[in-house]
């Protein structure tokens, strides 16, 4: 099992940056790969950025390319994102998430098997 727990969410400009942070538990940080997802209302659950079980590898969806940094520190077993020139159309509900299954970069939300409840992005205009 792997407790998720996301913060950082909050109320921003558009051009402003946001850190969002997820603390897990119950297992150490090289047992699963992690990503963010980003829910808007009305919209399905989208896919935002992974990284693998060593840190050594990435990956981005198009829309937040060259905008977000996805990082984590093994030591805290922490997964974080790093959100660079916001847009309005970032505003979301972000959520932490977590598999145990090879890393394979682009996930679809059925794929993972841990979520934390989500943190908050809105992004004024």
């Amino acid at each position: 099992q792997v407790q998720l727990v996301e913060s950082g969410g909050g109320l921003v400009q558009a051009g402003d940056s946001l850190r969002l942070s997820c603390a897990a538990s119950g297992r150490t940080a090289n047992t699963y790969a992690a990503a963010w997802f980003r829910q808007a209302p009305g919209k399905a659950r989208e896919f935002v950025a992974s990284i693998s079980r060593d840190g050594e590898r990435t990956y981005y969806a198009d829309s937040v390319k060259g905008r977000f940094t996805i990082s984590r520190d093994g030591a805290k077993n922490t997964v974080d994102l790093q959100m660079n020139t916001l847009k309005p159309e970032d505003m979301s509900v972000y959520y932490c998430a977590a598999t145990t299954a090879l890393y394979i970069g682009y996930y679809i939300p059925n794929t993972m098997n841990y979520w934390g409840k989500g943190t908050l992005v809105t992004v004024s205009s």
